[in-house]
């Protein structure tokens, strides 16, 4: 892993629109020799500027929706997470004040690479510039007992752990085959793969962009797969003290240790 910050460049909506990525690539070519390895144990930050936003789907997964007691989407349910839950992948959970039902949910990131809007699904794939791993915590009270208004449940702060890479698409064979796991304590709760994802990428990118534009660096997170703790009976939550690990084929794995606000 090489420290590229020589570069002079951060991960952001600029980066993205201006083909940053093959420019840092070209960049490597003649510099990579005098680019120092990143010491062990440097915290690692999420691997993208914060996005102009971070546009959810709920229930894509049909194991998950049938845990939660939910219908079989007909579209896709969509809901925003404030991009200030935006930390690093080994970052602390934070549980939030007065919350009881902190949650889980080990998720498949898409990172926009270009301005989309009324995309054509066979044209999607074209926009993205990248993926990685989302851990979408939830506060399951505030999501469904204040409201019915799911952004309050998903935007708290530490609530978005992204990374640890950007994985760019030639280096995944293909995404909608892709291992995804999580595990509280060191037992294994989510065992999934984004080949039983109801909506695809490619239909989720075209889809969105019907309704909004998204910009270079957005974030797209897919869904989860079924073992959450809202689930299970009797429900689970995490409390202070809890290590939750995860990870997806190809895309890296995270670490995060629950604390106290």
């Amino acid at each position: 892993m090489l420290d590229v910050s020589a570069f002079g460049e951060d991960f952001g909506e600029r980066f993205f629109e201006s083909d940053g990525v093959a420019r840092l690539a070209q960049w490597l070519t003649t510099h990579a020799a005098t680019c120092p390895p990143v010491a062990e144990g440097t915290r690692l930050g999420a691997p993208l500027q914060r996005p102009s936003k971070i546009v959810c789907i709920g229930l894509n997964y049909s194991d998950h929706a049938a845990e939660t007691g939910a219908a079989i989407p007909k579209e896709p349910i969509v809901f925003f997470k404030s991009t200030s839950a935006v930390v690093g992948p080994n970052d602390d959970l934070v549980i939030p004040k007065n919350s009881q039902k902190t949650d889980w949910e080990v998720e498949l990131a898409v990172v926009i690479g270009k301005k989309a809007s009324h995309v054509a699904e066979r044209e999607a794939l074209q926009y993205v510039a990248g993926y990685c791993l989302h851990n979408d915590y939830s506060e399951r009270a505030w999501q469904m007992e204040r409201g019915g208004q799911w952004v309050k449940g998903k935007s708290a702060d530490t609530y978005a752990p992204l990374g640890p890479w950007l994985v760019t698409p030639d280096e995944i064979a293909d995404v909608h085959k892709l291992p995804l796991w999580l595990t509280v304590n060191g037992q294994r709760m989510q065992n999934g793969n984004t080949k039983h994802l109801i909506f695809n990428i490619p239909f989720l990118i075209a889809y969105l962009s019907e309704f909004m534009t998204l910009l270079p660096g957005d974030v797209i997170s897919t869904g989860t797969p079924a073992g959450v703790g809202l689930g299970m009976n009797p429900q689970v939550y995490l409390k202070p003290g809890d290590v939750i690990a995860l990870g997806i084929e190809g895309l890296g794995s995270a670490t995060q240790r629950a604390v106290a606000y």
